[in-house]
């Protein structure tokens, strides 16, 4: 009886041991270990066009913090393509491992793999190509000019690790390592921010020597990304499953679509908002440049807030896309509420900072008339009133294509951007002139929020009711 008895616990054990910690840890200490890694590493991410934004404003000047906001559209774009292909394959990825599919969950990363190089590749050699039409369609002036050719000229070349490093690093956290995934991008970004001040102070390279010191620390991390999925991986991996897949391909663009889409729509406001900050900048006492190079700033500053937000969705989304494949929807609907409490928290401390500390916040990306402080006061506390709302319909977004409902987080992902703040930042500065541009902003914010908290309820409730069916 004893020797049975012995047998009994070893089993429950080892069972337990074999157990997938994402179907049995506390969901608290689940995203932590998840979450702040991938926010940690959104934050070094960000810090590549934070750092870049500041050394740039002290050494450069207002017109070099405008060109980075001109080359802005091009980062968006690779991040668009690095989410589709990256949070694609790892959703997919941990749905299948979830529902004990693991060789075509290996199948589904290696696929992701490959074509995070080849999509890199493609469209590094796009912007060297034509690089002049593309700065003139994101609206850059003629001063401007000079600067974002060699600004953008110069960090296309790193493109190629840009997206394999922000793609690659979904799969390594799906491959439930994000403390290896928070180092890769951790150790470029301390790259970056020693070799700036470096490059342009100390070599005098002034913008061309931010460029270069950008494109150092995406190939250093891009290095790590490969050196992981060589050597330290926990997946089956093979060189025959890097083959593209188009079958796969598929299924990796179902569900990577909703946050490529809100990339892809990010980029279109930006280039839009910039052309429209062009023509009406010119009709009001702040003239062009001003406009473009405040909101280059302040989307920066931003990036901050979102990257918290974004980086706690990151790291919710194998707890998410685990339990929903494998039934545990309890689970699932815990991990949201967790999430969108966080979400709120974040919102509401950088709400705070941004009504209270506006010019501070310009301050530290260098000096300029008092004009260009004035427009920058008034768009940090009219444009960002939503701030503490913001962070529910990215969350959200990530939540539904973790659970593998990819129409809903398009969706939910194109709501802010294109159904709502497009039409509005082209409607009102016909009626209000550039003014327009900034109440346009929280409209789009509180109706995309509310909207993405409907969607969720729903969501929630048919979980409930599959319970309730089950039982």
């Amino acid at each position: 009886m004893m020797s049975e008895r012995m047998d009994e616990i070893n089993k429950t054990d080892s069972k337990k041991k074999s157990e997938n910690p994402l179907a049995t840890e506390r969901i608290g200490k689940l995203i932590a270990k998840f979450a702040i890694p991938a926010v940690i590493s959104m934050l070094v991410s960000s810090l590549y066009n934070i750092v870049d934004q500041i050394f740039i404003g002290q050494g450069v000047g207002m017109l070099g913090n405008a060109a980075t906001n001109i080359a802005f559209p091009v980062s968006i774009i690779c991040t668009a393509t690095a989410l589709m292909l990256g949070i694609g394959s790892a959703s997919n990825y941990n749905l299948e491992s979830g529902a004990g599919e693991k060789e075509k969950a290996s199948r589904i990363a290696g696929t992701g793999l490959s074509m995070l190089v080849i999509c890199g590749i493609v469209i590094a050699a796009v912007v060297l190509l034509f690089l002049d039409p593309l700065l003139e369609v994101f609206g850059v002036t003629p001063e401007v000019l000079p600067y974002a050719q060699d600004y953008t000229g110069i960090t296309a070349y790193g493109i190629p690790f840009l997206i394999l490093t922000t793609g690659g690093n979904h799969l390594i956290r799906a491959d439930r390592s994000p403390t290896y995934s928070m180092a890769c991008m951790l150790t470029g970004a301390i790259l970056n921010t020693i070799l700036d001040p470096l490059f342009i102070f100390g070599f005098h390279l002034g913008i061309k020597g931010a460029a270069w010191a950008t494109v150092i620390g995406q190939v250093v991390s891009g290095i790590l990304v490969v050196l992981y999925f060589s050597r330290f991986r926990k997946m089956e991996l093979s060189w025959e499953m890097l083959r593209p897949r188009g079958y796969l391909l598929k299924t990796i663009a179902s569900l990577g679509m909703a946050s490529c889409i809100n990339q892809i729509a990010m980029a279109a406001v930006q280039i839009t908002m910039n052309n429209t900050l062009r023509h009406y900048g010119a009709a009001s006492v702040y003239g062009t440049d001003i406009p473009l190079a405040c909101v280059g700033v302040i989307s920066k500053v931003n990036m901050v807030f979102m990257a918290i937000c974004i980086g706690t969705s990151q790291g919710c989304q194998p707890i998410w896309g685990f339990n929903y494949g494998a039934g545990r929807y309890a689970r699932v609907r815990e991990t949201y509420g967790k999430a969108f409490r966080i979400s709120l928290a974040v919102g509401s401390v950088f709400f705070l900072c941004f009504q209270i500390f506006p010019r501070q916040l310009v301050g530290i990306f260098g000096t300029g008339s008092e004009e260009y402080f004035h427009f920058a006061e008034r768009y940090f506390r009219i444009f960002m009133l939503m701030t503490f709302m913001n962070g529910i319909q990215p969350m959200s977004s990530g939540f539904f294509t973790s659970i593998g409902k990819a129409k809903l987080g398009i969706v939910v992902s194109l709501t802010r951007q294109v159904i709502f703040l497009l039409p509005l930042i082209l409607i009102f500065p016909v009626f209000m002139g550039i003014d327009g541009v900034m109440y346009a902003g929280p409209i789009a914010d509180g109706a995309a929020a509310l909207a993405a908290i409907c969607c969720a309820v729903r969501e929630i409730q048919k979980m409930r009711n599959m319970e309730a069916e089950a039982i």
